[in-house]
């Protein structure tokens, strides 16, 4: 039995150095340690040996399990520390190499517009105020002096939810909410989304973006309302940017006036852009009725106000030269990355 377990140790030793991968020196683990294993067989036929073999005999295969269970361990740290230098190897990163750069991508032309206009009011002092986008037809209509029977009020320009309730067509109800839940001196702006029932061309869109300004307050004036749209006028569209008043009319101001701005291709001269005419319309303003202050309990006997509304995507358009407001959605990255 002696020659027994010294053959089984030496085949042992030779198998587990030719081992490549630690699922080979599992495999003979078990086919020689295993409870069907060589070693455990040749135990097994100890009880036949006479009382004096057998102790010898004991620590014989004692000595062998124990040589074999050593031999795994330290073959498959072996292995262990092969498979790691390996991955190493595989996996190493030349730190000299140059980066690979990111691509960022950037705001939005009228996202980009929108935040110059907000920040120039800002600048000056406004605040900004948001309302609900689904909105009360008293709010968008009738608080702002446009009755029932008024045409702005047709299917054919509104969106109806149902008979009261309506996608808004202006942030002025914004305006509304506000003047009715707050006390004046108010000084707000109103930037966001609103809906008409316009088709689809190269200046008209469903969907489109306002910007509104309101400023109520004890002595407020024309004159202060034109100051305010020279300073926006010359942080938009250059320091030498003039403004004019054109009388209008618009039901929730009186007196009402359209807002032009000298032509900043051509500097008020004439050019293609401006059609020839030296200055280009971009807004509405006048001030607030006193109808309106009335319906939000504010005494137009002690407070008067002014209020204006700029349209995002005409300024974006003439900002950047664009002809056809519907660039602007289509998600054309060729023309989205000229911003």
């Amino acid at each position: 039995m002696k020659e027994q377990l010294q053959q089984i140790k030496n085949r042992f030793d030779e198998i587990v150095k030719e081992a490549k991968q630690l699922a080979d020196i599992e495999n003979i683990r078990v086919a020689y340690l295993g409870k069907k294993g060589e070693l455990t067989s040749v135990l097994r036929g100890m009880g036949q040996l006479s009382s004096e073999d057998r102790p010898i005999i004991g620590q014989l295969a004692n000595s062998v399990r124990e040589h074999m269970e050593e031999f795994i361990s330290k073959r498959s740290d072996e292995l262990k520390n092969e498979a790691l230098g390996q991955k190493l190897m595989e996996e190493t990163i030349d730190v000299t190499m140059p980066g690979v750069e990111k691509s960022y991508g950037s705001f939005h032309p009228l996202n980009q517009v929108c935040d110059e206009m907000k920040n120039v009011f800002l600048g000056m002092g406004y605040t900004i105020a948001d309302g609900p986008e689904v909105e009360y037809d008293y709010y968008n209509f009738e608080a702002l002096n446009l009755p029932v029977g008024h045409p702005a009020r047709d299917t054919q320009d509104t969106f109806y939810i149902s008979e009261n309730v309506l996608l808004r067509t202006q942030t002025s109800s914004v305006q509304i909410h506000v003047m009715e839940n707050t006390k004046p001196p108010i000084k707000i702006i109103c930037p966001g989304k609103v809906y008409r029932a316009d088709n689809v061309d190269a200046t008209h869109s469903p969907i489109f973006h306002q910007l509104e300004g309101l400023v109520v307050d004890k002595g407020v004036t024309m004159g202060d309302l034109k100051g305010t749209l020279e300073i926006y006028a010359k942080s938009m569209f250059g320091p030498e940017t003039k403004i004019r008043l054109r009388p209008h009319h618009f039901p929730f101001t009186e007196p009402s006036a359209e807002v032009d701005v000298s032509c900043w291709s051509c500097g008020g001269v004439g050019c293609r852009m401006c059609k020839g005419e030296g200055w280009i319309e971009v807004l509405g303003c006048g001030m607030v009725h006193p109808d309106v202050l009335r319906r939000c309990n504010i005494d137009p006997e002690v407070y008067s106000g002014f209020a204006f509304g700029i349209g995002i995507e005409r300024t974006a358009m003439a900002r950047f030269g664009v002809s056809d407001m519907r660039q602007f959605f289509e998600n054309d990255m060729r023309f989205l990355k000229q911003f």
